[in-house]
């Protein structure tokens, strides 16, 4: 029988501090939250492991994030206490369970119902009070509880909306990952005025969330 605990131990350890993730509130956090709670049953086995994994129906296209990028992606977004985060494409609700242990709220955007439904029965058993499952179009994020210190986007995306850009407090801050395989980065905008500027984090191969892929182009 898996040793969950162990796991997420040994998560920690091997996969997050030895890829730079320093944020000893980012390390305890994930040391704690179940993630194997969040992973179909046929996944929980192997919950730990530095893969994006499926979650939802087959062929949702829908994973959770490999744990060493989703620890660098938080830790980029420089979450503190007295925050208000907007999660858009939440999934199972993984990210939004973590982070709830770093800001004082959180709002987890998903549009799937199935994925929705699950992320909010797990955050309610899990006892997690500070942090709030919304139904809505991902790339509309949710204006109806903004603006936001943070948005973080918890999948890869071809294109950056306005909109969530749009939904940042003076001075908020976006962490994304842009680009699909060899080709992603992880970026931090940060609003100043009525722009978002953005600077480099790290290199980052995640899977795109399919509600963020470009139009198709007609090439002549």
């Amino acid at each position: 029988m898996t040793d969950f605990n162990q796991s997420r131990r040994r998560m920690v350890d091997t996969q997050l501090r030895t890829n730079d993730v320093t944020d000893h509130r980012i390390l305890d956090a994930m040391e704690v939250v179940p993630r194997e709670r969040f992973v179909p049953a046929s996944k929980k086995a192997v919950a730990y492991i530095d893969e994006d994994l499926p979650i939802g129906s087959s062929g949702s296209g829908r994973v959770l994030m490999k744990p060493h990028i989703f620890g660098k992606l938080v830790q980029l977004a420089a979450i503190r206490e007295d925050e208000i985060v907007l999660v858009v494409g939440a999934g199972t609700g993984y990210s939004a369970a973590v982070i709830s242990k770093l800001a004082a709220s959180v709002v987890a955007l998903e549009e799937n119902e199935e994925l929705a439904k699950t992320a909010s029965e797990i955050l309610i058993d899990l006892g997690i009070e500070n942090a709030v499952v919304v139904d809505g179009p991902l790339v509309k994020g949710y204006p109806a509880e903004g603006p936001y210190d943070v948005v973080l986007v918890d999948g890869a995306v071809e294109v950056v909306p306005d909109a969530l850009k749009n939904q940042l407090k003076p001075d908020g801050r976006m962490a994304v990952i842009e680009g699909q395989g060899g080709a992603g980065v992880a970026r931090l905008y940060q609003k100043s005025g009525e722009t978002a500027s953005a600077r480099f984090g790290f290199n980052a191969s995640v899977t795109l969330l399919p509600e963020f892929r470009k139009a198709d182009e007609f090439e002549f």
